[in-house]
């Protein structure tokens, strides 16, 4: 808002140079982004926040102005001359919305003489950004600069049946703006309408309409000063991509007191710039009329959170020049600095956002100023404690940056037909009620979808090599509720090593994912658990040979593989992704589980022994069938069963595949013999050809 620093002065004796103000002013919350000296004098550009709608007036500046530098805010007190002619037998109006305007006034000025406003005026609007019209539409504008209310100016003879309805909008209800625009309307928008119930004169709280506008030949004026609920005010303008000064105001919650003064503000500056006769008396409808709010603070709260004190008198000077008319309540009242000493306010009309004891707290520390407060902690009034799975997170973090993963942190709002490329079929989207874009209308589903997004992001700025892993959730609908599932979520493309003096470069690829799921697993075996295992299969995103799904124990973790290709085309992948999703809480409840369990054991006195096994298997049998195969044996001296190669081709019959398994054998008792290790490679045959129909290859 432009705040014209000597208007200022008709409201507050101000002295203090506009730079220094301005400082001050910053100081206690209302930040000025510039000061200016033009033609009108110096103008400074306050940015008012969307809980201060008090502020959008030089007025409420005042008001700041005079609690920051203890001086008197000057009473508006409008005092303009009657007509003995009754107001109330010229006008009627009926509010049968309540729901949505809780309050309205109406005054009317016969015989106005339409003609350029003063310069003066000319110049104030013009210091505030506002373009002059006319004398009378300026005043209304001008009002609302002056006392951050805004009002309406109808042209009384255009009002049928001189009467005021205020409504709902009807279905497909369309009415002329002042822009000159047809729009239409939802039912949920308030509308003004004259006698005529079917026709609409103005968007109540957000423009008027073009049929009784102001105009040169205006002869009678009728002032409407309304107050309009903010919430309804807030969803026309998003309906309507309307924003106006007039809906700013009232979509921040306006001070419904003002309404009446406002009025009167304006009919008092239409006599004298415009002339004419007004009536006697206002029409004035409060149906949501609310008793103020008391309010109560105390210096131990006010110590507790600031851990500083404030003087009496400073406190009861702050609130009193903000209009909370505060009143000491205790029996202390003698006793200055008292820690039993309270004060009951009165919650002003115009600060409907102050309605606990931390609010004035915080009104009484930005008047006093902040910086008098001596930046120290409060004493701690218990420990701090760390989540369930804080530890595991940690070593989850650990393992991964260790290899070569950066974590990364994503926002969970997404657009729905990304989420819907990786969304499983049997689930429903999280939809948001009041999305901030269609490109933010839901929560992630899975957490691929924005490690997707984080992929592409570094690829079309120029990182072709990634490796980024995110510890965060996804949401997925359960009946009517939102259902949040700690999720790690792990993405890498590019090179897993590059070129280098003595090394040759090599791409990233589902076996250095799978190897990066594997050491994790690692973190949750034990002597009773064997970590993470897979199997085929996975969701259609991803690609149908380098894919997989991984377990843990008997329930299933998460997927892992290669971004298909038709998916990768559609996010403009130009190189091969690889993604992974494992649910959290079960790998962290394993990973504690098996720390837990952990032992310290000397390392073994006998040597080990490996042994190779090379096999021919038909297609269709997995190394895990063969490895759970060897596993159920419970032979305790094996420690190791890896895959050492794989080959097909040439002297392979068709079908079939030759895998070479090596199995290590070890006793921390003693040194094993030939006889043992030929007993157990026995066994280990038999079992194979048994389940399997493995054929043992010469070597």
């Amino acid at each position: 808002m432009k705040v014209v620093y000597n208007w200022l002065k008709d409201f507050v004796d101000v002295t203090a140079a506009p730079q220094e103000l301005a400082s001050r002013l910053a100081l206690s919350g209302t930040n000025i982004g510039s000061v200016e000296n033009g033609p009108h004098g110096v103008v400074m550009d306050a940015e008012v926040g969307s809980n201060r709608p008090d502020c959008l007036g030089h007025y409420g500046i005042a008001r700041e102005v005079g609690a920051i530098h203890k001086l008197v805010l000057k009473p508006v007190s409008p005092k303009p001359a009657e007509s003995k002619n009754k107001v109330s037998d010229a006008v009627k109006v009926e509010i049968q919305a309540p729901e949505l305007c809780g309050r309205f006034t109406a005054r009317v000025i016969r015989n106005v003489k339409i003609q350029p406003s003063p310069k003066w005026l000319k110049d104030r609007l013009e210091a505030s950004g506002v373009a002059s019209i006319s004398n009378v539409v300026d005043i209304s504008n001008y009002v609302m600069l002056e006392l951050g209310h805004a009002l309406h100016t109808f042209d009384y003879d255009k009002v049928r049946d001189h009467k005021i309805v205020v409504r709902a909008a009807k279905l497909k209800e369309k009415m002329r703006t002042l822009d000159g625009v047809e729009r239409e309307f939802d039912p949920g928008i308030c509308m003004i309408s004259d006698g005529d119930a079917s026709r609409a004169i103005g968007i109540g709280g957000i423009m008027g309409g073009a049929e009784t506008e102001i105009s040169f030949s205006t002869k009678n004026v009728l002032i409407e000063c309304a107050w309009f609920d903010p919430v309804a005010i807030r969803r026309a303008t998003r309906f309507l991509k309307l924003h106006t000064e007039a809906s700013t105001r009232f979509g921040r919650g306006a001070d419904p007191e003002m309404a009446e003064l406002a009025s009167r503000r304006c009919a008092e500056l239409i006599l004298q710039l415009a002339g004419g006769e007004l009536l006697a008396g206002v029409v004035d409808v409060y149906p949501g009329k609310r008793a103020p709010k008391k309010i109560q603070v105390t210096r131990k709260e006010l110590l507790r959170v600031m851990g500083a004190d404030v003087p009496d008198k400073q406190i009861e000077a702050s609130l009193s020049a903000l209009g909370f008319a505060p009143v000491r309540v205790d029996h202390n009242r003698g006793a200055e600095g008292s820690l039993l000493a309270a004060w009951e306010c009165a919650q002003p009309p115009w600060r409907a956002e102050v309605e606990r004891e931390i609010d004035l707290i915080e009104e009484i520390a930005r008047i006093y100023g902040l910086d008098k407060f001596p930046p120290r902690l409060p004493a701690a009034r218990q420990g701090a404690a760390r989540l369930p799975h804080h530890e595991a997170e940690t070593r989850l973090r650990e393992r991964l940056i260790g290899l070569g993963y950066c974590e990364i942190v994503t926002i969970p709002h997404v657009a729905e037909d990304r989420d819907a490329l990786f969304r499983p079929a049997n689930v429903s989207p999280a939809r948001l009620a009041n999305p901030l874009s269609e490109e933010a209308s839901v929560l992630k589903s899975t957490g691929i979808v924005t490690m997707a997004a984080a992929l592409e992001w570094n690829l079309n700025h120029g990182q072709r090599n990634a490796r980024l892993f995110e510890i965060g959730r996804h949401y997925r609908l359960q009946g009517d509720k939102s259902v949040e599932t700690p999720v790690l979520t792990i993405g890498g493309t590019g090179e897993a090593r590059e070129k280098g003096l003595y090394d040759s470069p090599r791409e990233f690829s589902f076996a250095d994912l799978k190897g990066t799921l594997d050491a994790l697993g690692e973190l949750a075996a034990g002597r009773d658990a064997r970590g993470l295992e897979w199997s085929n299969g996975g969701p259609e995103w991803l690609h149908a040979a380098r894919r997989g799904k991984v377990q843990l124990g008997k329930g299933e973790l998460g997927v892992a593989g290669q971004l298909a290709r038709r998916v990768a085309d559609r996010l403009k992948l130009r190189q091969d992704v690889f993604l992974a999703e494992l649910e959290l809480d079960p790998l962290c409840a394993a990973m504690q589980a098996t720390k837990a369990a952990w032992r310290y054991q000397r390392l073994p006195r006998f040597p080990a022994v490996e042994r190779d096994f090379s096999l021919l298997l038909a297609e269709g049998i997995t190394f895990g069938e063969i490895k759970e195969s060897i596993s159920s044996l419970n032979i305790p001296e094996v420690v190791s069963i890896k895959a050492v190669d794989l080959f097909r081709g040439k002297n392979v019959p068709a079908g079939n595949y030759s895998l070479l398994v090596r199995v290590t054998f070890q006793s921390r008792e003693v040194t094993l013999t030939d006889a043992q290790i030929n007993h157990f490679a026995g066994k280990i045959i038999s079992v194979l050809e048994h389940r399997h129909n493995a054929q043992r290859r010469a070597s």
